[in-house]
């Protein structure tokens, strides 16, 4: 789950302008602009790819491989193969049909040519040319050559190599025949611009997690993944869980069944065999797949034609809707449900519930630019009724399989029914409404919610600081004593009986599992201020777990967020400068002469220090060549309020990071392995990482 840093904003200058001295009558068709062939791609590249930085920058191989997937759906490919080159050059070889290079009819040009120019030309639209296409409708490749300074042309068709070159999305040339080749396939390589990217470093280890998803969801089709780049473009890939090799190959004949199986290597599963359907229903796909683990969440992913749902849609609904009613009716039939006993309800058949729901359609429609949510009517009843028939069959084969999920399904409805009475027991309407607020809490005087915040904090002596040093009117402040509990481990209703936990859940006034209500939060800002020391991290990846887990709607709205207390402060006479990280305080040093072995370690306490502003030790310059006084601040307690505001609550000098999911299959899998109760997957990583913590305390 990354945390993109957010700058708070100054203050509005715009009010400050001189209005414009122009009239209405100026404007004319002389300011409108007509941007032609691929200059608009150029000129708004944001509104292709999503992003210029490194978001935008992989979309780029995601869009050419998506090209070769299309051709694996239809049935013309079965090995796809990609290339990291050196000097940034991205190389991608199918061995599907090759891109027609013939004279279209109407442009008068190459259908390559067309192909790789034009935007909205490709062969996803018409009746011949895919059933199926996870592309971006024909606009993919075309965007790929307009935002590229160099792009390369390959295709084996007609026992030909037909060749094109691009320079910043024009060809250089004709498309021309330079020798024969056996078989057929097409190779697009391209070399990304600098001047429209922030960074042209890949990251090996997003590129291998997308692409195994993607092997998994088109089986069959072998994918090969080849690193060819220098040692010194390597060592650029920071990624916080590295993947060694130079070389990845991935084919997966189970599918998603293959996938449930990687998904939950870190889990528990509550059955041996892995349910699995594929069927084609009239003019839909549906392949679907699941097994039950001793997890307390939900781990479901959905995909359209290969694109990810994280709002699920019509295909999550037909499937949510026959799970219920086939387990419902298959302990009722076995006599595991009573007469007197109520229906598992919705909730209790998908706790612990790992699933995959995959549908291919010819004409996906999807709710918003991010195809976030499919809306296709008719794919509901397909789903429900391919995925309904099969499970009831899979329950009556299996009678062990069908007899631990249903004893799953019961063991979530008592506990259910045991949160629901402490729930009741401890968030009263009252509560809700701020009548009895948590006793701890300081809360704001302003009522507006967008306008609120709510600084969640690590112990007593930083919450008195924090309550000293605060804007009264919209912060209010929450102090946490010790560890919270680590609701990777526990079910709602130990949840609600945690006093810290409990106070927490009464101060943002949302309520919690099925009666959360978004609406009715009291803080926009809900922001996690702890130390920068290993207690804090700890502490903050329980709370973090915390909001994944159970209020992940908070984090997808953009309400959750980190504070960033310096680290350092340095102090020079009455002048202070503070550093929020090493290497800036590393770069300050050096262009004030100093290096580290001018610096020692000094107790202030022996030498008679001010105490009302530095507690505890500090790093100082050796006297004799300096008088710079530099304090490394492990807890926000050693801070006095006034430092405390100006440097981490005061809007116009924070920095805050705002947490995002940015893939939740990922997120889960990492929250599994730090906070989950399996532990040799946690030593593993310890292992893997403890040479590149920074600033660890031992």
């Amino acid at each position: 789950m990354p945390e993109k840093k957010n700058i708070e904003s100054k203050k509005d200058s715009s009010s400050t302008k001189k209005p414009s001295t122009k009239t209405s009558g100026e404007y004319s068709a002389n300011q409108i602009t007509v941007l032609e062939g691929l200059e608009a791609v150029r000129k708004r590249p944001g509104m292709y790819i999503g992003s210029t930085g490194p978001r935008g920058l992989h979309h780029m191989i995601w869009e050419v491989v998506d090209n070769s997937f299309d051709e694996a759906m239809a049935g013309h490919c079965d090995t796809i193969t990609l290339r990291l080159l050196p000097d940034h050059w991205i190389s991608e070889t199918d061995n599907g049909r090759g891109i027609p290079v013939d004279i279209h009819p109407k442009k008068k040009i190459s259908a390559l040519e067309l192909v790789m120019t034009q935007l909205h030309a490709g062969g996803k639209f018409g009746d011949g040319g895919y059933k199926v296409s996870g592309g971006l409708h024909g606009v993919g490749v075309s965007v790929v050559n307009a935002l590229s300074t160099d792009v390369i042309a390959t295709v084996h068709r007609d026992g030909k190599e037909w060749v094109q070159e691009y320079k910043l999305g024009k060809p250089k040339a004709k498309v021309k025949a330079v020798g024969k080749a056996k078989g057929t396939g097409t190779t697009i390589a391209f070399r990304a611009d600098p001047s429209i990217f922030e960074t042209l470093d890949y990251s090996w280890k997003t590129i291998i997690e997308h692409l195994r998803q993607q092997a998994y969801l088109t089986k069959g089709v072998r994918l090969i993944i080849i690193d060819e780049r220098t040692e010194e473009e390597k060592q650029i890939d920071t990624s916080s869980i590295p993947i060694h090799g130079a070389s990845y190959q991935f084919y997966f004949e189970g599918g998603i069944a293959s996938y449930i199986k990687h998904i939950n290597k870190n889990r528990e599963p509550k059955h041996e065999n892995v349910f699995y359907v594929e069927k084609q229903v009239e003019h839909i796909s549906v392949e679907v797949a699941l097994q039950y683990t001793a997890d307390y969440q939900e781990s479901l992913f959905a995909f359209a034609n290969n694109i990810t749902n994280p709002d699920g849609g019509t295909h999550v609904a037909g499937f949510r809707s026959a799970l219920t009613r086939t387990l419902n009716s298959y302990a009722r039939k076995k006599g595991i449900l009573k007469e007197k006993d109520a229906n598992l309800s919705g909730e209790d058949v998908r706790e612990g519930l790992t699933a995959i729901i995959s549908v291919k359609i010819p004409d996906p429609q999807f709710e918003g630019q991010t195809k976030s949510k499919l809306g296709n009517p008719d794919v509901k009843a397909a789903v429900e009724t391919t995925f309904g028939e099969a499970l009831e069959i899979f329950l009556e084969e299996n009678p062990k399989d069908g007899e631990a999920i249903v004893g799953k399904c019961l063991l979530a409805a008592r506990a259910r029914n045991a949160a629901r009475i402490a729930r009741e027991s401890v968030l009263r309407k009252g509560a809700l409404e701020g009548f009895t607020l948590p006793g701890k809490l300081a809360d704001c005087s302003s009522r507006r919610a967008e306008d609120s915040e709510l600084y969640i904090v690590e112990g007593d002596s930083a919450g008195g600081s924090a309550k000293q040093g605060r804007d009264r009117n919209t912060q209010a402040i929450l102090p946490l004593r010790g560890k919270v509990l680590n609701v990777e481990r526990a079910r709602l209703d130990k949840i609600l009986t945690n006093n810290e936990l409990k106070s927490l859940i009464i101060a943002m006034g949302t309520n919690i599992g099925e009666m959360f209500e978004i609406e009715k939060l009291r803080y926009h800002r809900i922001i996690v201020m702890t130390d920068a020391d290993v207690d804090g991290a700890h502490i903050r990846t329980l709370l973090l777990t915390l909001f994944f887990r159970y209020f992940p709607e908070l984090i997808a709205a953009g309400h959750i967020f980190i504070a960033q207390p310096p680290l350092y402060s340095i102090k020079n006479g009455k002048d202070v400068k503070w550093f929020y990280n090493e290497e800036v305080l590393e770069t300050y040093l050096k262009k004030q002469g100093i290096s580290s072995s001018d610096l020692e370690v000094i107790d202030e306490s022996e030498e008679g220090g001010d105490s009302e502003e530095d507690t505890g030790p500090a790093t100082k310059a050796k006297p004799a060549k300096s008088k710079i006084n530099i304090q490394r601040y492990k807890g926000l307690g050693e801070m006095n309020p006034d430092q405390l505001w100006e440097t981490t609550m005061n809007p116009e000098n924070r920095v805050l990071k705002q947490v995002e999911i940015e893939d939740a299959e990922k997120a889960s899998e990492v929250f599994d392995v730090l906070m989950g109760s399996e532990v040799p997957p946690r030593k593993k990583f310890i292992q893997t990482h403890a040479k590149s913590v920074k600033n660890l305390d031992i």
